[in-house]
């Protein structure tokens, strides 16, 4: 019996729980810093088929379609003036029982949560220290000390047990920008839309069969180190109002009077790939990368690279990081290519990038180079 501890209870967390659950052969517990989830919100995350099919083995298939929506296609959208440039049909990388999906992040979390038992999992705990012998000592916040075979890191790109492990201070890059995001009404298309503007984009998709849609901004804003350290500066009225603002003046979009729920943050990124040789310690999800948001694979990257580790573990092998390596540079440059792109603000290089995503949209060979890729395999 291998005894496994996971720190932290996101998704990458909770998938990797939901796996080990089925096996006989493991046990495990979570360790969670929070005290509880937050089941209600309604914000959207877009999954592509390389992680429905992994979360179809776990039963993932029979949630009700009502909480789900399946966009067939992907615009690019002006956003000062709403002219469609182009659209790629997403449906070529779907097959028979796998669809991209998009759906609110808590039907998600509640469906990761449903076989998990209540037992198996420990708020308001975090790791404070390991020590190393014949087993992994872990030491936590609530004074206890366990034995564990296994540590798996899953709490997040501002991961502290990743700093504790690694015996030095490891931090998240400031991306100099700020996410906006919130539920927006008064809007119907039943596709993912990208809509991109003069240093930002918004991205707007649906998350049920309810017509309730998911917004989400990216927006180019320099922060000192001050700002950042400032948690009140991003629920400050005035603050959002002036990101608002931003794209209100730039958008053909009414999105002061239509959007709801607004949250706004700093977004993190990993500066770069930190593999620690700690024997039987592993990150996944965002503790071990995480990627600039333009690309929408931030979800579906936790539960692919969870599902890797499973089965590294499982077989006894020791190749995982080997094996994420190249996926983590792909997403990665990607990412921050679609990021570059969404958000020219030069007319002749908005011109030809609009030439360009006309061309390439259309191309089979790119689409399934750039999206098949990483969808699929």
């Amino acid at each position: 019996m291998k005894n496994i501890a996971v720190i932290g209870a996101g998704i990458s967390g909770l998938y990797l729980a939901n796996l080990l659950e089925k096996e006989i052969d493991f046990e495990y517990k979570i360790y969670e810093k929070r005290s509880k989830f937050n089941l209600e919100e309604g914000y959207g995350i877009q999954l592509s088929v390389n992680s429905i099919k992994l979360l179809n083995k776990i039963g993932f298939k029979n949630l009700s379609v009502h909480d789900l929506s399946y966009p067939k296609r992907v615009n690019f959208v002006d956003a000062k003036n709403n002219n469609k440039i182009c659209d790629i049909d997403i449906n070529k990388f779907n097959d028979e029982s796998n669809y991209y999906t998009t759906l609110k992040r808590s039907t998600l979390i509640k469906f990761l949560l449903d076989d998990i038992p209540d037992s198996k999992i420990n708020h308001n705990i975090e790791l404070k220290k390991v020590e190393y012998g014949e087993k992994l000592n872990a030491h936590f916040s609530n004074n206890t000390i366990e034995n564990f075979d296994y540590i798996i890191v899953s709490d997040g790109v501002f991961s502290n047990s990743k700093s504790i492990i690694a015996e030095k201070h490891i931090a998240p890059k400031f991306f100099k920008s700020v996410a906006l995001r919130g539920n927006i009404k008064n809007y119907d298309n039943p596709d993912v839309s990208i809509f991109m503007g003069s240093n930002f984009h918004f991205v707007i998709y649906p998350v049920n069969q309810n017509k309730d849609y998911n917004f989400i901004s990216i927006i180019r804003k320099n922060l000192s180190k001050e700002q950042l350290a400032d948690e009140k500066l991003f629920e400050n009225n005035d603050f959002l109002q002036s990101l608002l603002g931003t794209i209100n003046q730039n958008s053909f979009l009414d999105i002061k009077s239509n959007l709801e729920n607004i949250k706004a943050f700093p977004i993190f990124v990993s500066e770069k790939l930190e593999i620690i040789n700690k024997k039987n310690i592993f990150f996944v999800g965002d503790a071990l990368f995480s990627f600039p948001p333009s690309f929408a694979q931030g979800a579906s990257q936790s539960i692919e690279t969870s599902n890797d580790l499973f089965q590294n573990i499982k077989n006894n092998n020791d190749i995982f990081y080997k094996e994420r390596i190249n996926k983590i540079n792909s997403v990665n440059w990607r990412s921050k290519l679609n990021h570059f792109a969404f958000h020219l603000k030069n007319p002749l290089s908005i011109f030809i990038r609009n030439i360009c995503l006309k061309y390439l949209t259309k191309n089979e060979k790119f689409l399934e180079n750039y999206l098949g890729k990483i969808y699929r395999d």
